[in-house]
């Protein structure tokens, strides 16, 4: 008989209920809940059809910025931006000069559920498609006591059980190494998520999917339900293993291009350059990762850096008057009003409409990999995300749920 697992783990303030049955977090990357009712509509996703009348089918808020980093940070931490730090996927590192990704785990400043967890005698495993967030995802994780499983699809040819948990993972998938643009490489963490239930039998997994499909195709289109009519093949396999399922959305995807298909952009560094003159701000757009060619690194959030702080509220002021700006304000309202750290956004953090995506120069982003009209987010618009269970949540009476209370729903209130 093993150790005794505590009824409760504490993690950043948040208590969770050790598992009775495996329970499974998958974010569907950029899934704006219209993928998936269109699928179900047309008639290809019949799991996704079975839980959502027989378990839960609600809507969450995502964290402002709208971005992967940040979100599915928040989603594994329970916690937003202000308390891990993760406020996009690149910033201005103000100490260093330095223009840098934001996904090394330096920056992270909360602990994951996931540590809570094996730290308490669980079993658990993280599985995402890119691998730019599976070294935070997965921070702390002691891979040597056999307990925990970290990797992604993009990599999973690397995997070793030193680092990962885990040595030959496309062997154990029984998939090739899918491409990073593909939707195999979501396709891959959900079959190695079936796996492992099979084969470890995890208290507690977070799947992490790609969104390439979404920043290419609207919901119903041909290949988003192909997409959702995958996803729905592994939720019915998830779900006749007896998992306890919630899936959620880091964020939700709106199409940003003119009626001729050409991205419709508002150049930010340009108007500034214009406005200030050269030098004077430096726009930061946080949408910026290892992987723009599906989106050019144009999203609709943006933090811009002053040469003088106590500008920030008049260039709000003057931005928030631009065509296709939904918001611009200083740092201090930006930190109250979206929960962000301080010390890692602009001066003034620019927040664009549903139609609209920012740009910095029109001469830095380069746009070739653009082979459909632009699609992308970041901004309020696309807040709104699924909270779906395979079992029944009771939650307290005019509750607004965030997408990282998906392990508290998943945990404290299925029934």
């Amino acid at each position: 008989m093993g150790p005794r697992r505590p009824a409760v783990i504490t993690a950043n303030g948040r208590d969770y209920a050790f598992p009775s049955r495996p329970t499974v977090v998958v974010c569907i990357d950029g899934s704006e809940p219209g993928y998936i009712e269109a699928a179900v509509e047309a008639g290809l996703a019949p799991n996704f059809a079975r839980i959502m009348a027989e378990g839960a089918n609600l809507t969450a808020q995502a964290q402002i910025p709208s971005f992967t980093n940040p979100n599915n940070i928040s989603i594994i931490t329970g916690r937003p931006p202000s308390v891990h730090g993760v406020a996009g996927n690149y910033f201005f590192d103000r100490a260093t000069g330095e223009e840098v990704m934001m996904n090394d785990v330096r920056f992270l400043r909360a602990p994951t559920i996931m540590k809570a967890f094996q730290d308490a005698g669980a079993k658990v495993a993280v599985v995402t498609a890119k691998d730019k967030l599976r070294a935070m995802l997965g921070h702390g994780l002691a891979m040597a006591a056999g307990t925990a499983v970290a990797f992604s699809s993009e990599k999973a040819d690397k995997a070793t059980r030193a680092e990962h948990g885990v040595s030959d993972a496309l062997a154990m998938v029984g998939m090739p190494l899918p491409d990073v643009y593909s939707a195999e490489l979501s396709e891959f963490v959900m079959a190695a998520g079936v796996k492992l239930i099979g084969l470890m039998r995890p208290d507690l997994m977070y799947l992490s999917t790609t969104d390439y499909v979404q920043h290419k195709a609207a919901p119903g289109s041909p290949m988003a339900n192909a997409f959702y009519a995958m996803m729905d093949r592994y939720v019915g396999e998830l779900d006749a293993l007896g998992c306890t399922l919630v899936l959620t959305a880091d964020h939700g995807m709106n199409d940003k291009h003119l009626p001729d298909g050409q991205p419709d952009v508002l150049y930010l560094q340009d108007v500034m350059d214009e406005w200030l003159g050269q030098g004077a701000a430096r726009v930061i757009l946080p949408i910026t990762d290892p992987y723009v060619v599906h989106h050019g690194a144009l999203g609709s959030f943006a933090t811009v850096y002053l040469e003088s702080a106590g500008d920030a509220r008049a260039v709000a002021a003057r931005i928030a008057g631009l065509p296709g700006v939904e918001a611009a304000v200083d740092a201090e309202e930006a930190c109250r009003r979206f929960d962000l750290p301080a010390d890692r956004i602009g001066d003034v953090v620019v927040v664009s409409s549903r139609r609209k995506a920012l740009g910095s120069s029109r001469d830095r982003h380069d746009l070739s990999g653009l082979t459909e009209p632009l699609r992308s987010h970041g901004g309020l618009t696309e807040q709104a995300v699924p909270m779906i269970s395979n079992r029944r949540v009771t939650l307290p009476p005019g509750r607004t749920l965030r997408n990282f209370d998906a392990f508290d729903v998943a945990l404290n209130h299925v029934q």
